[in-house]
C-alpha cells in the first residue's frame, strides 16, 4: 500500500463533504504529474492525507482511501465543464482520476506550520516551498507520524 496527500480547498470540497458521500471522483486535476500519480501509481486501498489548501490555516484534516481503479475523468469531455479539454477524446483520454472514500476526520487540523517545524515531517513534499501539486506521495513513516499527532490509529 502507498500513501498520498490530496489537496482541496474547503469551500470547493472539504473533508466534511467527503464524509457525506459514499465516494467521490477526484476530478478536475489538470497537472500531468498529479494525473500520473492517480493513473499509474494509485491502487485501491491506498490511503491519502486530506489537506485543506487555501484555508486559514492550511493543513491536514483527515484521511481518505482510494476505491476502485483509475478511469478517464469525464469532465474532460463535457463542453460545459470548466475542466473541458478539446484535445481529449473518448478514444484517447488525456485526464484520469480515482475515486476516494472517507476514512477519518481529525478532531483538529494539523497545520502546515506544525509539519514544517517537525524535524521528520518537514521533509514531506507539501512542506517544500513552491510545492503546488494537488497530489503528492507520502512516505509511510510520515503518514504514520501525522496520524499519531492527530490521534488517529490507522
Amino acid at each position: 500500500m502507498r500513501h498520498w496527500l490530496i489537496k482541496s480547498e474547503p469551500d470547493v470540497f472539504s473533508i466534511d463533504d467527503l464524509a457525506k458521500v459514499a465516494k467521490e471522483p477526484w476530478s478536475g486535476v489538470r497537472n500531468y504529474q498529479a494525473r500520473n500519480y492517480m493513473w499509474k501509481d494509485m491502487r485501491p486501498g491506498d490511503l491519502a492525507l486530506f489537506y485543506h489548501s487555501n484555508a486559514k490555516p492550511p493543513g491536514v484534516v483527515g484521511v481518505a482511501r482510494v476505491v476502485g481503479e483509475p478511469y478517464p475523468d469525464p469532465t474532460q469531455f463535457d463542453p460545459s465543464s470548466e475542466y473541458f479539454d478539446e484535445k481529449a477524446s473518448e478514444d484517447k483520454p488525456r485526464w484520469w482520476l480515482v475515486d476516494f472514500e472517507h476514512v477519518a476526520t481529525f478532531s483538529e487540523i494539523v497545520p502546515l506550520d506544525r509539519l514544517r517545524n517537525d524535524p521528520v515531517l518537514e521533509k514531506m513534499v507539501v512542506c517544500q516551498r513552491g510545492s503546488r501539486l494537488s497530489i503528492t506521495p507520502v512516505e509511510a513513516a510520515h503518514f504514520k507520524k501525522l496520524c499519531k499527532i492527530a490521534g488517529e490509529k490507522l
